[in-house]
């Protein structure tokens, strides 16, 4: 009696484990159950096409080619010939048994990519071969393709997905493509699309014999969705092609958007380059390239003292904080004395001696005592140099200046506009404005980069406000509604101030530094800029070629282009950065050069700085530099 209870107990236990079971099988985890885990499960990966990448006006950037990859289940894998199958891969017998071991790490009952990239040719020859290869079949994958090899910063590349984001991400396997950088890497969810998948069942012999339940998780490839960018492709290969044989950054801003118009970095690659079977190895050479450095975006990534164009926002401040007006002048003899000491001195090279020298040809003319003597006013108004700082940091961060600027790229610096903390946590004695003074002429511990210098100069096309950079203009054909970069930002200087920085810096076209790169019939206003260049090897101290720098935008009323060129050892700011940015804004409104233009052009494209580069080899010992 006893028995036929506990066989009727055991009976019902095991009854109630058993329909539990089932009732968490099918009801609660039914919904989330995947399928990929069910080692009698096949699944294949429809791979969805990258969305396209287009120009403002809707010129092709990036395309997409057909790509073949061999795959591998290992433990679908049975015993084969291995010299053979190694012959057809054109691989040897020790790479084969690498490449194997990875996918089995990665995990046996999952697809991994065995080999990348077919040529064409092997694989019409292999799929014929492949299916005596069990474990092994061919996939067909997405590639990018660059029509126009230009603009790799901007673009980016993609590459494989490795193990540890395999492991982390639901979305991918190791060895699929995703955006490692720029663009493809920033809007990576909207180029990739989704992924199709088809479930096949298997039989206990472990042959596909049909749809996996009547293919009720099969999904459909979604395409990703294509993007138009804020760039001008000419402008940008003409940007380029000045740029050659130069190292630095350009980059230029349609005021009234805060659209890209063009993001330049000297030197760069061929985009093409980090694409296809190659890849792998121009990516080595491209990344250890210590001494050219063409992976680092110099227009968001370099931080240079801004020199003389920092000069109109110390202008502003001035003006704003009421210390100067139009009419305030000062003479210089050469030079600004600060100090009592012999090298308390800031030179000059204005060449105005003996007349009082106002606003708007201090500007022009790039008068480093005026500006000095305006900084210093700025900082003295206040309590004490600390509150003074932090005021003038203030107004200058309005600007952009000193922080991120939120665009939608994926690299960039900071730079640096010290406030009076900063100065308070370096300087253990007591400090002035004096102490500060190369701050006023955009040296010192003032560091920008040149998407910075060329918002900065679109907030003043603008006479105090900008918008937002961005590189994305569409996406999937509907315009970027984010407020991110549609509402405006204002800065700290009422706009009444600006009417005179524009009219000063029209003159430096006129009368000024820029005089000899003007354009007729595009009113240019713009500012010059020449950082000294020290460098100390072998404890010797060595002067190079001076950087050049330029911020310019046109036309002077309703401006349609802003932008900031920083040439590096490119010597005066006149000389090598002014020609480029006329050049640059001539293309952009007029649409090509004039016959006038052509002898600058020529000479631009002539000079080479690479010799000059050449002698930066030798390690320093260190690096300073200083404004003129």
């Amino acid at each position: 009696m006893k028995r036929s209870y506990l066989l009727i107990f055991l009976i019902i236990f095991f009854g109630i484990i058993f329909i539990g079971r089932l009732f968490q099988l099918q009801i609660i985890e039914g919904s989330t159950y995947n399928p990929v885990k069910n080692v009698a499960v096949k699944v294949v990966y429809d791979f969805p096409e990258r969305g396209y990448i287009y120009d403002r006006n809707n010129k092709l950037l990036v395309a997409n080619q057909l790509s073949y990859d061999v795959m591998v289940v290992p433990n679908e894998v049975e015993p084969l010939d291995t010299l053979e199958f190694c012959s057809f891969l054109k691989i040897d017998k020790d790479d084969f048994k690498k490449r194997l071991d990875k996918a089995v790490k990665y995990a046996g009952w999952l697809p991994s990519v065995f080999l990348k990239q077919l040529a064409k040719q092997d694989f019409a020859y292999l799929q014929e071969k492949l299916n005596k290869f069990k474990g092994f079949y061919i996939q067909k994958r997405i590639i990018r393709n660059y029509p126009i090899k230009s603009a790799a910063n901007v673009l980016g590349y993609i590459s494989e997905v490795n193990e540890s984001i395999a492991k982390n991400s639901s979305e991918y396997e190791q060895g699929e493509l995703i955006g490692a950088w720029g663009v493809e890497k920033q809007y990576e969810k909207v180029l990739r699309g989704v992924k199709g998948k088809k479930y096949l069942q298997r039989n206990n012999r472990n042959k596909i014999i049909g749809s996996y339940k009547d293919g009720q998780y099969d999904t459909v490839a979604i395409p990703g969705k294509d993007l138009t960018l804020t760039i001008d492709s000419d402008l940008q290969v003409y940007g380029e092609k000045l740029m050659k044989g130069k190292r630095g950054g350009i980059v230029a801003i349609e005021p009234s958007s805060g659209e890209i118009l063009a993001l330049i970095t000297s030197p760069s690659y061929d985009p093409n380059l980090m694409v296809g079977r190659k890849r792998k190895k121009n990516s080595f050479i491209l990344f250890n390239d210590t001494i050219n450095k063409p992976m680092i975006d110099r227009g968001l990534q370099a931080q240079y003292s801004p020199g003389s164009p920092f000069k109109i926002i110390n202008g502003l401040i001035g003006l704003q904080e009421g210390v100067i007006d139009e009419n305030f002048y000062v003479y210089c003899n050469h030079g600004y004395r600060y100090g009592r000491r012999k090298n308390a001195f800031m030179r000059c090279h204005c060449g105005i001696v003996g007349r009082p020298i106002r606003f708007k040809t201090a500007i022009a003319k790039s008068c480093n005592t005026y500006f000095a003597t305006t900084y210093r006013k700025i900082i003295d108004k206040f309590e004490n140099p600390s509150i003074g700082m932090d005021a003038w940091s203030n107004h200058a961060k309005s600007f952009g200046l000193g922080n991120y600027l939120g665009y939608d790229l994926p690299s960039g610096q900071k730079g640096r506009i010290p406030d009076g903390q900063f100065y308070d946590n370096n300087y253990k004695f007591r400090w002035g404005a004096t102490t500060t003074i190369s701050n006023a002429i955009g040296q010192g511990e003032v560091e920008t980069t040149p998407i910075q210098l060329a918002n900065m100069t679109a907030a003043i096309a603008n006479r105090g406000f900008f918008y937002t950079p961005h590189i994305v203009k569409k996406i999937a054909n509907q315009f970027i509604k984010d407020s991110t970069y549609t509402v405006a930002k204002k800065t700290t200087i009422q706009e009444k101030y600006f009417p005179p920085v524009i009219d000063a810096m029209q003159e430096v076209f006129k009368t000024g530094t820029g005089r000899w790169s003007q354009v007729k019939g595009i009113e240019m206003c713009g500012k010059t800029g020449t950082v000294e260049n020290f460098i100390r090897a072998n404890g010797v101290k060595k002067q190079l070629p001076d950087h050049s720098i330029f911020v310019a935008f046109a036309p002077k009323e309703n401006p349609k282009i802003a932008l900031a060129i920083f040439v590096e050892n490119g010597g005066f700011g006149s000389v090598v950065a002014a020609p480029i940015a006329s050049l640059l804004i001539e293309k952009y409104i007029n649409k090509k050069i004039s016959k006038a233009s052509k002898y600058r052009e020529a000479k631009v494209l002539k000079t080479n700085l690479q010799s000059v580069y050449n002698l930066q080899i030798q390690k320093p010992d260190s690096i300073a530099t200083r404004t003129k």
